[in-house]
């Protein structure tokens, strides 16, 4: 949807990945979209290039968010924000769902 603007599909499905999420990095956004790894990983080193995305160590892991500092950041999240509404449901959902730990043993579904 946003392809056109930002130039590839890449670049999209990193910014929306990383705004459903709040973090996020190039293999677990790799696993979601069944992307090429090297795409997003140019797409996400293109974007913290260029101060749209900030990125931390986490262990070996190098985790991206958006960059609080970016000064178009509030319209950012809105454009992206109003392209994630257009995205069938069962994606939203699988977007925004974000566990992280197992399921407590006993735990119903």
């Amino acid at each position: 949807m946003l392809e056109p603007l930002l130039g590839s599909i890449s670049a999209e499905r990193v910014l929306i990945f990383i705004l459903a999420r709040e973090e996020g990095y190039a293999r677990d956004i790799t696993r979601f979209f069944d992307a090429d790894l090297y795409a997003i990983q140019k797409q996400l080193e293109k974007l913290e290039a260029g101060g749209v995305l900030a990125s931390r160590l986490a262990g070996r892991t190098r985790l991206y968010t958006l960059n609080p500092r970016y000064p178009f950041l509030k319209e950012l999240k809105e454009l992206l924000i109003k392209a994630l509404s257009f995205y069938p449901e069962e994606e939203q959902e699988q977007l925004t769902m974000n566990r992280r730990r197992p399921r407590g043993r006993g735990k119903t579904l």
